[in-house]
């Protein structure tokens, strides 16, 4: 399964953190502190697989990048720690952790915003006829961040309905051979699989009957020969035995990119295109959207969000019918509206209305913090991925290990989930489960079953306290958090 270790950015120019340290240093120095940082980094991730549960695995990596100032190390191992935090549903964090900055670039083609050739259109509705005529759909993503996702889930219906019939992620892992019979991703799915979002992806492709293959190389070669069999492992799973196949595809960042320089040779789709004469629409969804520092944001991002305001993902499309892509390589751009966040959670993680936010209380979790809530489909086992999940924690993300603060109310927050029946399960951080119930999300579940995953007269009436957001008469003051529910 790759990967078993993330791959890691090394540079400057890319990064949303400042590479230059206080004191005068060559690059030649920079980058021995950066190699440094990525064996150390190695190390705490190899430390942190030892603890069996997810959220001990999160809070030793979070301890360990609070408790570490260096930057040369937090530009290594906020790669390492941000991916960990989208397993654990914290999108906000893991954003944070890791940026990469998109500057103008010389080869960036002109804004679409004020040329009258092109007009905005909604990406869900102009990619599907984008795609007829095509054998292939790729779509790219940012592995840190399930925005990117986002789009691609929401698609899958339409272009199934357009006659897609594969389904192939980068991180599906080949040798899970039960997948597509078991119909839903466990831990040996995939890596990204991990976060409910890309596990949502995979899982939708089931239900939707799309074959779905995995395709990442199995042996350790990297770069250019990485990007051939990968190549070659889509055409013998897909158009090799399935002359009439079509296949949707999702890959990480430039795996996708039909022309140019990748990593000193090609990439995955231009050896598809070259070997086998596969014509694919190339979907860029990795370079516009908004970053948590509006100065990482590509120059032509604010103009475009200030004069159209969407609501949902854009592309452009000219008059001819070809769309705009921001640089060669790629048919079209996606363009994200900013993030909204309601109660901690950005509001794109309902996937365009098609999951309702459901209420997530924090008094389940009975003091013990960091607590995590998952939410499971009531057809899928134990071992399932979430369909969502989230980590409740009264301390700020940037306190130090060992920092506990007293709290007059517990945290909350919300789920977000199709309609339907689930399993909900709170547990701390060696892994033992504090509360558990089944409950039912219903399409206006957003006003109906605010309360969340209870029906306890007690946890009903803690969980309106914590939605007051201020002091209330009938609400009961927590105690403080006993000394052996402390970490």
């Amino acid at each position: 399964m790759r990967p078993c270790w993330i791959p890691v950015l090394l540079g400057c120019a890319w990064l949303a953190w400042p590479c230059a340290p206080a004191h005068a240093q060559s690059a030649a120095q920079w980058h021995a502190r950066q190699m440094e940082a990525i064996k150390k980094s190695d190390a705490l991730m190899r430390e942190a697989r030892k603890y069996p549960d997810l959220l001990a695995q999160y809070k030793f990596l979070h301890d360990a990048y609070v408790g570490n100032k260096d930057p040369a190390f937090r530009v290594i191992f906020g790669q390492y720690l941000s991916s960990t935090q989208t397993f654990v549903g914290d999108y906000q964090g893991a954003a944070e952790s890791f940026s990469i900055k998109q500057p103008a670039e010389a080869d960036d083609r002109p804004s679409p915003l004020d040329n009258p050739a092109y007009t905005a259109q909604p990406a869900l509705t102009a990619i599907p006829e984008l795609a007829r005529g095509y054998r292939a759909v790729f779509f790219n993503e940012a592995h840190n961040i399930p925005l990117t996702r986002t789009l691609t889930v929401q698609l899958l219906a339409r272009l199934r309905a357009e006659g897609f019939n594969y389904f192939a992620a980068e991180t599906v892992n080949p040798r899970d051979i039960g997948l597509q019979a078991r119909g839903y991703p466990i831990d040996d799915s995939g890596f990204y699989t991990e976060e409910p979002i890309a596990a949502e992806m995979v899982r939708t492709a089931l239900k939707l009957g799309y074959k779905v293959i995995g395709y990442d190389a199995l042996s350790d070669v990297t770069g250019d020969a990485r990007q051939a069999e990968q190549a070659r492992n889509i055409h013998r799973q897909v158009f090799a035995n399935d002359p009439n196949a079509r296949l949707v595809l999702d890959a990480g960042y430039a795996h996708i990119m039909e022309e140019g320089d990748f990593q000193g040779g090609s990439s995955m789709a231009q050896y598809l295109h070259r070997w086998y004469d596969i014509d694919i629409l190339t979907v860029e969804q990795t370079m516009l959207y908004g970053h948590p520092a509006a100065g990482d944001d590509h120059p032509y991002y604010a103009p475009v969000m200030g004069r159209l305001h969407p609501k949902e993902p854009l592309v452009f499309v000219g008059k001819d019918g070809k769309p705009w892509s921001l640089r060669p390589g790629y048919d079209v751009s996606v363009w994200f509206p900013p993030s909204v966040i309601r109660r901690g959670r950005p509001t794109w993680a309902s996937l365009g209305g098609e999951r309702m936010p459901y209420y997530a209380s924090g008094q389940p979790c009975n003091r013990h913090y960091p607590c995590m809530v998952e939410a499971r489909y009531a057809s899928e086992g134990d071992e399932a991925i979430p369909a969502d999940r989230l980590v409740l924690d009264p301390v700020s993300p940037d306190a130090g290990a060992g920092v506990r603060a007293v709290t007059s109310a517990s945290p909350f927050s919300e789920l977000y989930l199709r309609p339907g029946k689930y399993r909900v399960s709170y547990t701390d951080v060696s892994g033992t489960r504090l509360y558990s119930s089944s409950i039912t999300v219903e399409a206006d579940a957003d006003s109906k079953q605010a309360n969340g995953p209870s029906s306890d007269p007690k946890i009903l009436r803690d969980a309106a306290c914590e939605r007051a957001g201020k002091p209330d008469p009938n609400c009961k003051v927590m105690d403080p958090i006993p000394a052996d529910r402390r970490w």
